[in-house]
């Protein structure tokens, strides 16, 4: 070994100065992956061999340093090699005299990465061994040799890539290459997909594929589990628990997963995800059309739906997603009144109107509108239009249209709901048995250890505690589901079912309002709105015939909040006999109401009286010739204290004509004079407000 390296020194030491040796000597250390470092050992001890050249050359033991931090990473690029950037930057200090690599391939195998390195080795006069001498980058012969060694090696990942990569997609060609299942498949031991065994599991997947074809969306198939206390299965696919199963909440991210994996529905494909490498290194995905795609084989293995659900699943979740785009097509349904919502086009423009919602009376009130061309071009809305006579119009037609067939819609819909009862009960059933499964499992591992060895004792005991906690949980939310759903298919509820099969529209009234929305969707493709003198709507059905509607022009908010016309006419005939303040309490007993739906008050009769021009009740009584006090004292010439003192003892007739004792007075008869001999001048008993004699 000492002849060796004395041979080497001599052949290559003529290229190693004085100035080379007063610098440090630094050794690179690279393995491209983890799993090289533990299966190929020699290549490490190779490299790290490389110490004993630097020796040779004259280099102390403290002054060679090796750096292996990149143990494990790939030499694709510098990005997360901390080992290489730090050699770098000695080299570029001009810290290092020599840098050491087994080839160039653990230095770099990206020419861009390793002509940098040979150009700053190059400014500082640094010199590059490998095993098979000692470089001088700025020599011409050395430097051209160490670029084409660069190349070689960068041309030799990429045969390397290119051969491993062309077996893949050969295998991927036929529909046999192995790639990572989505759970609820497993791989049995002759390599072929199969469902998982585990009945839990594809009872879960069947009941969320059926949950999102009954309500349409990814969001609504969340809730449904959430509601019913559901979870969903999740096999860990990295890390110390890897293959194991576990059940969690669903997500709407999960959610959305699964139903656009084409897996679920029985197919093989590849090649869905690009990979993009930016340049700091990291990677980045981008989903690519289906067109683009490598390979799609549907049918290659059982699934948990078919080839066409997968697709109208797909054509679904599209149009969902369209609901949040600059057309809005199509939106599922939510919540809100708004029986249109989604399906209604403007008849000026041509877009889809967006629902805006205002509380009226209590209620929310929807309104459809076209604002595109305020939103993007700060034009003025195209039209609004109160939407609650379109939806009256709307359910009408829907319910003039729909056959008479009551008694199978009732069967049908009782069948449903027994049936989501069932399937739900029996979902949480195999949850129960699962924990309690785990639970016996952890008893049996505590009875069976050494009851001297308390470490391992207490924590199995512990654990068994934990387990008996989550099945006494499982069972009382078992318990508290299975009554909840036990009430829901009662005997009461189907005697309701059959009485509401003979009257439809009572069935209507007590829909929510997103089941209304998906009746009229199964019905009604659109409807378009025209706001003229009269309102004009045009209904598409789904089978392509058409209906139109001529509504008359909706009444405007001023229009709207108006007193109704009887409660003006009332007011003008109590106004002949009654003051303002006890015509709102007539108003009132008689179920009148104020154009905002309030009670009646002095103000409001007072106002509406203004604003109808009403003539006043002081008016309506000068018209029947009453007369004032000051008129009354003058004609029997007394004081006007004395005649308010003979109205309160009923010596004359009096009318009042408003709430604060104001009254007029009937002319006195010729006898009057007479009538008041003995009364005195002024009365000093308490006033007494004015008597009416109507």
């Amino acid at each position: 070994m000492s002849t060796t390296i004395d041979q080497y020194s001599s052949a290559n030491g003529q290229k190693v100065t004085a100035s080379h040796l007063e610098r440090d000597a630094y050794l690179y250390v690279r393995q491209s992956s983890l799993r090289q470092v533990a299966e190929h050992g020699e290549s490490t001890r190779r490299q790290y061999a490389l110490r004993e050249r630097a020796l040779a050359l004259g280099w102390p033991t403290e002054r060679i340093h090796v750096i292996d931090c990149d143990l494990g990473k790939s030499g694709a690029s510098t990005a997360g090699r901390e080992g290489f950037q730090q050699l770098v930057a000695e080299v570029g200090l001009g810290h290092a005299g020599l840098v050491m690599g087994l080839e160039v391939s653990r230095l770099a195998r990206n020419s861009s990465d390793w002509h940098r390195l040979l150009e700053i080795c190059a400014l500082t006069a640094t010199l590059i061994l490998d095993e098979d001498g000692i470089y001088d980058p700025a020599h011409f012969n050395d430097r051209l040799l160490l670029g084409l060694k660069g190349t070689m090696s960068e041309a030799e990942l990429h045969f390397l890539k290119a051969r491993m990569r062309g077996g893949a997609l050969n295998k991927a060609r036929r529909g046999e290459l192995k790639m990572r299942l989505p759970t609820g498949f497993l791989y049995d031991d002759q390599d072929h997909v199969i469902l998982d065994p585990d009945q839990q599991v594809q009872t879960s997947l069947h009941c969320f594929f059926e949950t999102f074809c009954r309500t349409g969306s990814a969001r609504a198939t969340v809730k449904a589990f959430r509601r019913q206390s559901l979870l969903f299965p999740c096999r860990i696919h990295c890390g110390s628990h890897k293959g194991e199963l576990h059940w969690k909440e669903l997500t709407h991210t999960r959610a959305l997963t699964t139903l656009h994996n084409p897996r679920f529905a029985g197919a093989f494909f590849y090649g869905r995800t690009r990979t993009i490498r930016r340049p700091d290194g990291k990677l980045t995905f981008s989903t690519q059309p289906r067109q683009d795609w490598f390979a799609l084989i549907p049918d290659a293995h059982e699934g948990y739906i078919t080839w066409d659900e997968f697709e109208a699943n797909e054509r679904r979740l599209c149009e969902n997603a369209n609901g949040y785009g600059y057309d809005r097509h199509k939106r599922p349904p939510r919540e809100g009144p708004a029986l249109l919502q989604g399906i209604v086009i403007c008849g000026r423009c041509g877009r889809r109107m967006s629902v805006r919602y205002h509380v009226r009376r209590g209620k929310q009130v929807p309104d459809y509108t076209c604002q595109w061309d305020m939103i993007e071009q700060c034009k003025p809305v195209c039209q609004i239009v109160p939407g609650s006579g379109v939806d009256a119009a709307i359910a009408e037609l829907l319910l003039d249209s729909i056959s008479t067939a009551n008694i199978e819609i009732t069967l049908a819909v009782q069948a449903e709901l027994l049936a989501r009862a069932e399937e739900a009960d029996r979902l949480r059933l195999q949850q129960v048995e699962r924990v309690r499964y785990e639970s016996e499992l952890s008893r049996r591992r505590f009875m069976n250890v050494d009851p001297e060895n308390r470490l391992v004792a207490d924590s199995l005991e512990a654990d068994w505690n934990e387990k008996l906690r989550s099945l006494e949980e499982a069972q009382r939310t078992y318990e508290e589901r299975r009554q909840l759903d036990g009430r829901l298919v009662d005997e009461s509820l189907r005697e309701e079912l059959f009485a509401l099969a003979t009257d439809l529209p009572r069935l209507w009234n007590q829909a929510s309002d997103q089941d209304r929305k998906r009746m009229v969707r199964l019905v009604i493709e659109d409807v378009t709105l025209l706001r003229q003198e009269n309102l004009l709507l045009q209904v598409r059905f789904r089978g392509g015939a058409e209906r139109q509607i001529v509504l008359p022009r909706p009444a405007r908010a001023w229009e709207m909040r108006q007193t109704a016309p009887e409660a003006v006419r009332e007011i003008d005939r109590q106004l002949e006999d009654h003051c303002e303040g006890e015509i709102a309490e007539i108003l009132n007993q008689k179920g009148f109401t104020t154009g905002h739906g309030h009670k009646w008050t002095r103000s409001t009769v007072k106002d509406t009286r203004r604003g109808y021009k009403l003539k006043t009740r002081y008016e309506r009584l000068r018209s029947r010739g009453l007369l004032t006090v000051e008129e009354v004292a003058e004609r029997l010439n007394v004081h006007q204290q004395t005649v308010r003192a003979w109205n309160r003892h009923g010596l004359l007739i009096a009318h009042p004509f408003t709430g604060k004792n104001e009254c007029l007075y009937e002319v006195p008869g010729p006898d009057a004079p007479r009538k008041m001999q003995g009364m005195r001048l002024i009365d000093r008993t308490p006033k007494q407000p004015c008597v009416s004699t109507s």
